[in-house]
């Protein structure tokens, strides 16, 4: 997707070979112009799958997955991942490493919102090594519900997530795959 990689080469800053900073325009600041065409693309790559929900993870897969409901006309539900008061009883629950923060997390949703009949599209920010997906998938298996596919905003090629998701099946559509990030430099994906 050309403006989102324009964007990232525009502001994004390159923290490490590992590590690249977003949060001017899609995990701090949102830039809502970009997260709406995000949302068309998203659309746009699993239309006419029959999607019923769009299954996300809190708190930067939220603006894309509901920019993508918005333009699928489907439910988002956002996995949380600190306990809650209202957020406590009939959860289905997963456990999923952050390789940014390096912190495994325990992430929920009610099953009230998620049923077997449901044909769910993940949406995350960043696919690294994939754990969060697999987290979000987790938590659609155990509804009994499918897993249509995997959206991603930004991929790191570099690093083993998207053959992982691959290896157990998925279909996985990135808007920007990040070949390297070596020297402070980013390289996107030939495709």
């Amino acid at each position: 997707m050309q403006a989102l990689e324009q964007k990232i080469l525009d502001e994004g800053i390159v923290l490490s070979d590992q590590v690249l900073k977003v949060d001017a325009f899609l995990n701090h600041q949102i830039d809502p112009v970009l997260m709406q065409q995000i949302g068309q693309e998203f659309a746009r790559r699993f239309k006419n799958t029959g999607i019923t929900k769009i299954i996300t993870i809190e708190a930067s897969g939220i603006a894309p997955a509901v920019m993508a409901g918005l333009e699928l006309g489907v439910p988002v539900i956002f996995a949380r991942k600190y306990q809650s008061l209202t957020l406590k009883d009939d959860l289905y629950r997963s456990k999923v490493f952050s390789f940014t923060k390096q912190t495994e997390s325990t992430i929920a949703i009610s099953r009230k919102h998620l049923a077997a009949h449901d044909r769910a599209l993940v949406i995350d920010d960043f696919l690294a090594n994939g754990q969060a997906a697999l987290g979000l998938a987790d938590l659609i298996h155990q509804a009994n519900a499918e897993v249509i596919g995997i959206g991603i905003v930004i991929e790191k090629s570099f690093q083993p997530g998207r053959q992982l998701l691959l290896d157990q099946g998925y279909r996985v559509e990135s808007l920007a795959r990040i070949e390297s990030l070596a020297e402070g430099l980013v390289t996107f994906v030939k495709e």
